[in-house]
């Protein structure tokens, strides 16, 4: 495994639209790799591939500490509530600020055996598919920010 370059808020990768994946091949496996073990030693609970300046439909997130999820292609399908709550970027360094997001989403997508599944997360998780979904859309938090944090 390697650890990647983090791409920072002014690089254009993060303001496009990735590709979705075609095929599970080993490069995208080995992508997935080297995303949890970025964001891993970034000390971040998730990471889209365009933050690392590949533009796929890929992120990982960890919330609960062993327990990664790997997402290819996903989509939100459903979402209920609303949560306000703080939020970050491994993109936008020492920037944080107050999101509103859904309290409970549910995404489809595919694992790296190429297997569509449905998850369900509420709180953080689902702030977490919120945002790295985003990224994949080329959206970043602090267009949906609704309050700054000053340092």
């Amino acid at each position: 495994m390697a650890k990647l370059h983090i791409v920072k808020l002014g690089d254009d990768v993060l303001r496009k639209t990735a590709r979705p994946v075609e095929a599970i091949t080993p490069r995208i496996l080995t992508l997935l790799d080297d995303m949890l073990e970025t964001m891993h030693d970034a000390g971040g609970v998730g990471l889209a591939a365009p933050q690392v300046g590949v533009l796929r439909r890929i992120c990982v997130i960890e919330v609960e500490e062993g327990h990664p999820i790997e997402l290819i292609n996903p989509k939100i399908i459903a979402y209920s509530g609303e949560q306000e709550a703080e939020e970050g970027c491994l993109s936008i360094p020492n920037k944080w600020g107050i999101t509103k997001r859904p309290m409970h989403v549910t995404v489809r997508a595919m694992n790296r055996e190429g297997e569509t599944f449905d998850i369900t997360g509420s709180d953080l998780l689902a702030r977490a598919f919120c945002h790295e979904i985003d990224h994949l859309d080329g959206k970043l938090f602090i267009d949906c920010m609704v309050e700054e944090i000053e340092e």
